[in-house]
């Protein structure tokens, strides 16, 4: 693999991922537009692994606060006055969704649901869905973030399971619809990130073990360094804009790739 193609790819990974615009969408093109091989296992871990770390150290201070919380809960036995040990609770209960829809369907969703059509078709759809949730924010910020808000965004976010539904995009459109202001519903997306991650990153490095695949080391350094950089960048410039303006641009962005992807499938070009 060429540097060229090694940046490219990270820049990507880390620029969509935490956006509301479904990497896989964006990645999927790449094959379509280029003659790159495939960029193999290892690498495809160390641009996940590497985008996990940014969200990580982002909210670092939000992570340590959370598990303080969660032991005390543990010691005490109880949630009451305890916010941020019944966030921990939240978040790992809203992961149990995905995680079982992802256990029950990962072949369909490895194989059929991997096409043009249903990535594109999703682009649009969930992207006016976004839209529609956006018109009106609710006003509570993530202290405010009872069982009902995280079970809701914990289903929706089994949606994202199909290809092109955007992982981010989803939860942040539950939070939104559960009367989430923009900035809670997006960090309550991203601690559900974290634990998401934490899993997939888990048994994509068992994957990559059992598959005992050369790692072309520059490429897999590079990448996750450019893949890191451009994540972290990018959740805090989101942050930033969506404190002070809508997401009307990432619902116009997803319905113009969608229409891009279903040209490519119905071999418009």
């Amino acid at each position: 693999m060429e540097l060229t193609q090694a940046i490219v790819l990270a820049l990507i990974q880390g620029i969509t991922e935490f956006l509301p615009i479904s990497s896989t969408a964006h990645l999927i093109l790449v094959p379509f537009v280029t003659d790159w091989p495939d960029q193999g296992l290892a690498f495809d871990v160390a641009l996940n692994t590497a985008t996990w770390l940014a969200v990580v150290i982002y909210f670092r201070r939000d992570i340590a606060d959370i598990s303080m919380g969660f032991f005390k809960s543990l010691a005490e036995r109880r949630l009451e006055g305890n916010h941020n040990g019944a966030l921990a609770w939240m978040t790992l209960a809203a992961t149990i969704p995905v995680g079982i829809a992802g256990l029950l369907a990962h072949d369909l969703v490895a194989g059929p649901l991997r096409s043009l059509e249903i990535i594109g078709w999703s682009s649009i759809v969930w992207g006016l869905v976004l839209w529609a949730a956006d018109r009106r924010p609710g006003n509570k910020d993530i202290g405010r973030i009872g069982w009902k808000e995280a079970i809701f965004v914990g289903l929706a976010q089994a949606i994202a399971l199909i290809p092109g539904t955007s992982r981010s995009g989803i939860t942040m459109t539950a939070g939104l619809f559960a009367g989430l202001s923009r900035t809670a519903a997006a960090r309550f997306s991203f601690l559900l990130a974290i634990v998401v991650g934490a899993l997939a990153g888990g048994k994509e490095g068992l994957d990559m073990i059992q598959a005992g695949e050369a790692t072309q080391w520059t490429a897999v350094l590079t990448g996750g360094a450019v893949a890191f950089v451009s994540a972290y960048l990018a959740i805090h410039y989101f942050l930033k804009l969506i404190s002070r303006s809508s997401m009307a641009s990432f619902v116009v962005y997803r319905v113009i790739l969608g229409v891009v992807l279903l040209a490519f499938a119905y071999k418009l070009f």
